[in-house]
């Protein structure tokens, strides 16, 4: 059985979200200390410096869209559509959120918002697929 570009797009959308969690999680430890990181975490923590609170606040970003864009890959594959909305939409999806991921860690603002309604727009294209190649 092949695996199709939209699920393969979906892999590595989920290797991205794992290197996003490395990098907050050791984006906080490194501010806090390995102490704090094997605690419990019960003691309340000062905010994170600037540029780990931004790489913290893209996962949790990253985290809102990506159960979306599963659920758009899977709608895609059970319906069995694979076509241009699809693997664009997936690249639009997985190309701006690498790209809004630099914008927002480098402090970014209009660009990066610009950056995520690509992103959406791809994840909306792979849902609309399966209804509109009818």
């Amino acid at each position: 059985m092949r695996v199709s570009f939209e699920l393969s797009v979906l892999a590595l959308a989920s290797v991205w979200g794992f290197v996003q969690l490395v990098a907050a999680a050791q984006a906080a430890n490194a501010q806090h200390g390995l102490r704090w990181a094997a605690s419990p975490r019960d003691v309340e923590q000062p905010p994170l410096r600037p540029i780990a609170g931004r790489i913290a606040r893209n996962f949790r970003n990253y985290m809102e869209t990506f159960p979306f864009f599963v659920a758009a890959v899977v709608i895609s594959e059970t319906t069995g559509v694979h076509n241009d909305l699809t693997r664009w939409g997936s690249i639009a999806y997985l190309g701006g959120r690498v790209a809004f991921t630099a914008l927002y860690i480098w402090g970014i603002p209009l660009a990066r918002s610009l950056v995520w309604n690509v992103a959406a727009f791809g994840m909306l294209a792979v849902l609309a697929a399966p209804f509109v190649s009818r």
